[in-house]
This record gives structure tokens, sequence and C-alpha cells, in this order.
């Protein structure tokens, strides 16, 4: 096991400068037109496959730093760069990690290859769990998929909302119910293989942040999919509802479900995203405060404006701190005994929510326009808040956890 260090070391510091180096060069030029266009930006991710950062090998990589800083330390440099176009890099990710938390290993080496495709020919996955009456609600889930044992398939029905990728993705992973009697640890999650007929992108979301990202719905009519794409196996299934049918009858602790389980093993990494978009936003105004003149001097020879930096630079340390924390503790296999997970998440999506806001009000006027970044990383970073958990969701995960009671 890694002892915790808050050193990077050498091999970490060249990856991050190799990354830090890609966003400043590539993503950061490109990251007002995408925004504008609010298209996936093709170009831009087949440009980091030609280098190896769209890749399964990078992310595995990362995934299996033994610090667990691999991980966050991407994530932060790359949402240094934009939100948009870093997500839309990074967002089969949270397919692949669906199926690395959940699969077989035939099934890791089959499906998350044809995720990213190569650097000829891109490709992105898409993890589909939220639904229009079931967001932060997983119990309320109405997706089905039901098994076809004489042809050993099971058939998906249901509507999925706010999936990254959705519909023009090469890969889905689709969490669906398959015993509604025991709410959401009656959840399973299923491989939807390219071209499977009933599957389909309904509307595409027109959003108020990360434009370059896409996100729809996905619309399942009858998709039939092999039995060896429920991941995990039968057998395992079978084995978990056994056990989750027999604590519900003894009234004791239910079993995580699979959705949850995704949700948990990337909070920290969302968590990081936030620290890159506020730090982005820091330095913008940094800078400007440096140079602005008023009344004969720099701004930053106010107070106002000075207290205003040191607690911005404080708040976006300590975001990184528990990011890290958290991450580490993930890589050692220590449980998260007072929700460090959600806490890193929570925090730091916060954080950039008020450190962008306090950078517009640093540049006044000029922080309004889209002739600053500021105002885009402003409209950005009020996605962390919201997805994969908002903050009300990881509060009461949080208060659950350290208190022991059933908080509602």
């Amino acid at each position: 096991m890694a002892e915790f260090a808050f050193d990077l070391n050498d091999d970490q510091k060249a990856v991050r400068d190799w990354i830090h180096g890609f966003a400043a060069d590539v993503i950061r030029p490109a990251a007002a037109e995408w925004d504008e266009r609010e298209e996936t930006p093709w170009p831009i991710i087949q440009e980091a496959a030609k280098i190896g950062l769209y890749s399964l090998d990078f992310y595995a990589q990362q995934f299996f730093d033994p610090t667990g800083l691999g991980i966050p330390m991407a994530m932060e440099e790359l949402f240094w760069g934009d939100a948009g176009i870093a997500l839309s890099i990074v967002g089969t990710g949270l397919a692949a990690v669906g199926v690395l938390a959940n699969g077989t290993e035939e099934q890791i080496g089959t499906w998350v290859p044809q995720m990213y495709g190569d650097a000829d020919d891109v490709k992105v996955a898409a993890f589909c769990s939220s639904e229009p009456d079931a967001g932060s609600d997983v119990a309320s889930m109405r997706t089905r998929a039901v098994y076809d044992e004489a042809k050993d398939e099971w058939v998906l029905n249901g509507t999925k909302t706010w999936a990254t990728n959705g519909g023009i993705a090469n890969v889905h992973v689709v969490v669906a119910v398959v015993d509604p009697e025991l709410g959401s640890k009656g959840h399973a999650s299923f491989i939807v293989p390219p071209n499977t007929p009933g599957l389909s992108q309904g509307q595409k979301f027109l959003k108020h942040g990360i434009r370059a990202s896409h996100t729809a719905e996905v619309v399942l009519e009858d998709v039939r999919v092999p039995g060896s794409c429920l991941l995990g196996g039968k057998e395992k299934l079978d084995e978990r509802l056994a056990r989750a049918r027999e604590r519900a009858r003894k009234g004791g602790e239910r079993l995580k479900n699979a959705a949850m389980a995704t949700f948990e093993a990337s909070r920290p990494a969302v968590g990081a995203m936030a620290v890159g978009t506020a730090r982005a936003a820091y330095e913008v105004a940094l800078d400007y405060a440096r140079t602005r003149e008023q009344f004969g001097r720099p701004i930053i020879d106010n107070q106002g404006v000075a207290f205003q930096l040191a607690d911005m630079r404080t708040q976006i340390d300590a975001a990184r701190l528990l990011v890290w924390r958290a991450s580490w503790m993930a890589a050692a296999g220590k449980p998260f005994e007072s929700a460090e997970g959600s806490m890193s998440k929570l925090y730091a999506s916060e954080i950039a929510k008020s450190v962008t806001g306090q950078a517009i009000q640093i540049l006044g006027g000029n922080g309004y326009t889209r002739e600053y970044p500021v105002e885009r990383m402003h409209r950005d970073s009020a996605i962390y808040t919201i997805f994969e958990g908002t903050s009300e969701i990881q509060r009461l995960v949080i208060s659950r956890t350290v208190s022991g009671v059933p908080v509602r």
C-alpha cells in the first residue's frame, strides 16, 4: 500500500505536465468555439487519441496508480483546459468504470476497448442510469430488463436521460430493474452492443454549460442483448438477489446496487474536475488583478480583491486535499467510513461554483462577457453540484454515514 503523500513523484509530474501541455495547446484554444457550437469536438478527441491520451491504456495506467492520484491528477489538468471538451474526452470513462466495477474479466477485455476505438476511428461510450422520473432517486427506476430463458437474452425497455454520449456512443451501459420488489437492490447493469436494434437517441439537451459534451435521452424499445451482456453474469446476479431478498426478509442492511457502485468509484474524480475548473478561474482572476489598474494602482493592492483571492486559493487547495485523500483511500482499499468520497465531491463542486463566481466579480464587467473565459467557467461549474449525485444527495450520504441515522 502506497503511503499518502502531498507531493507527486517524478513519473506523475511528467504525466501531469504532458496533460497540461495538451490542455493548454489544444483544448483551451478550441474551448470557446465548441462551447458556441454545442457539438461533440471529434477533432479534439482524435488529437487526444493520437497521442494516447484518449485510450484504454492511458486510463488503465492512471486507474491502477497505487497512490490513487493518477485519475484525479489527470482530471484536474484536463478540466483546467475546458470542462466541456474535457468531459467529451473523459465521458467514456464512466461507462468503462461501470464495466470495471461490475463486469467479469472477459467482459472487461471484450467491451472496454470497443468504447474507445483507436486513433483512426475514435469511439465513445455512455453510462445510462438516470431517468425522467428517477435521477438521484434510483429506487424509482422504471427501465426493466426481463430474462428470456429460451433464447438466453435480456429484453430492455425504458427511457434514460442525462446520458453523456447517449445515442452517439458505440457501447451503452444501461442500468435496469430486474426485480422490482427489491427496489434499488433489484438493479443490474447491461452492455448494449453497437447497432443493437431498438436503441435510439431521444431528445438532445441544450445546456447552460459543458456545451461541448453531448447529453441526450436514450430510448430502449424491446432491446435484446445476449445473456453474456449482463455485467457480472447471471449466476452472480442470482446470488446477489437471493442475499438481498434474505436481508430484506430479516430487515438487515442491504447490498449496494450496481449504479451506486459506479458513482462511488467516480465521485472523487468529479471532485478533481471541479478543482480543475476552479483553479483555471482563479488563475485568470489572479492575473487580471495583477495587471488591471484602477485609481493608479493594480486592483490586487486592494484588500477586498486580495482577500478574495486568498480565500479562493485556500478553498481550491482544501478541495484538492479532500479529493486526494478519498482517491488514496480507494486505491488503498480503505472504506469510506465517513463518506470521504462524497465529502470530496461535495466540497469541490461547491467551491467551483463559488470561485468561478468570485472570478467574475474580480473581472467586473469584463468577467460577464464572453471575451474572457470566466463566464464560461462559471456556467460549466454548475454541473458539478448536480451530476453523479447532487450536493443535497452528498449531504444526505454524509449525514447518514456519520450519524448512523436514516436521515430523510
